[in-house]
């Protein structure tokens, strides 16, 4: 087996999206789709300088993705146009495949140390399947296994680990998602797909990632292999996840991303007749 490399090292930088909120961006949606089959992934961290009151993201559309959202801190109220209403809390997940199209809103709540923290990552899906129904899959801490040994501990949200597998299943890109945090001295080894793309965000500590030295708060991109190494002197904790490259060629605009200018046009015609889905 051969360890994967770190291909490259992001910095993440701070954006302005939804109703005033400040983010930290890795990476966006772009034509050149340099991290398929994955078009962001944002860290929300409404902590310090403490903001204003959040407003959060009121209610907007998606079509042609999926979004995944994760919480470490706080909470996340939501509703949407079939008529799903929830609450995200901390370590709960929502894996949301939009296909042809859904509206929804999420409304961020301070925990009780005022801090909101978490992840949301768009995940692409292929040109069959951009116009599916659109589902959810909502998993709260307690569903997601929590697999502690010889000071690694990893929530496993997607995918195998440790002859584990996560519960969110049924997703095209066969994806690995996973919250790993490491002991000083703990080595962490996972076997991955040669053709899977493979990612890290570290967000607590520092260590090493495929060799190489990495400290909070960083984005990495692993280059060709079979397995992800990781290891720390102190602590460090980081998502990482993986999946299947999908290979299209893409036209992201805004929250929608499809295979072509045309279908994104059609995307303002289904809006504008009132087909694409009803407001709530």
């Amino acid at each position: 087996m051969s360890n994967r490399p770190i291909k490259q090292s992001i910095k993440p930088t701070y954006v302005v999206e939804g109703a005033d909120v400040l983010l930290q961006r890795s990476f966006g949606p772009k034509r050149e789709n340099l991290f398929d089959p994955f078009l962001l992934f944002d860290h929300f961290a409404f902590n310090d300088p403490i903001e204003g009151p959040i407003v959060g993201f009121p209610q907007h559309p998606h079509r042609g993705i999926e979004t995944v959202t994760y919480m470490l801190e706080g909470n996340v109220r939501h509703r949407d146009s079939l008529g799903n209403t929830g609450l995200l809390g901390p370590g709960d997940i929502q894996w949301m495949t939009s296909g042809r199209g859904i509206l929804h809103e999420e409304l961020p709540k301070r925990g009780p140390s005022g801090r909101v923290d978490g992840f949301q990552l768009w995940v692409n899906l292929p040109a069959k399947d951009k116009m599916s129904e659109p589902r959810y899959q909502e998993i709260t801490k307690d569903e997601v296994p929590l697999i502690e040994q010889d000071g690694v501990a990893v929530g496993l949200v997607a995918g195998e680990y440790a002859g584990q597998r996560g519960p969110v299943t049924e997703i095209a890109i066969q994806p690995l998602y996973l919250d790993v945090t490491l002991s000083p001295g703990a080595p962490f080894e996972l076997p991955v797909p040669p053709e899977h793309a493979a990612f890290a965000y570290v967000f607590e500590g520092a260590g090493q990632l495929g060799g190489e030295d990495v400290d909070a708060v960083r984005f990495v991109e692993f280059g060709a292999g079979d397995r992800i190494q990781a290891a720390t002197d102190e602590h460090m904790r980081f998502i990482l996840f993986a999946g299947q490259p999908i290979r299209e060629p893409i036209v992201p605009y805004g929250p929608f991303v499809m295979n072509t200018t045309q279908e994104i046009q059609q995307v303002f015609e289904d809006i504008k007749n009132g087909t694409f889905a009803q407001p709530f």
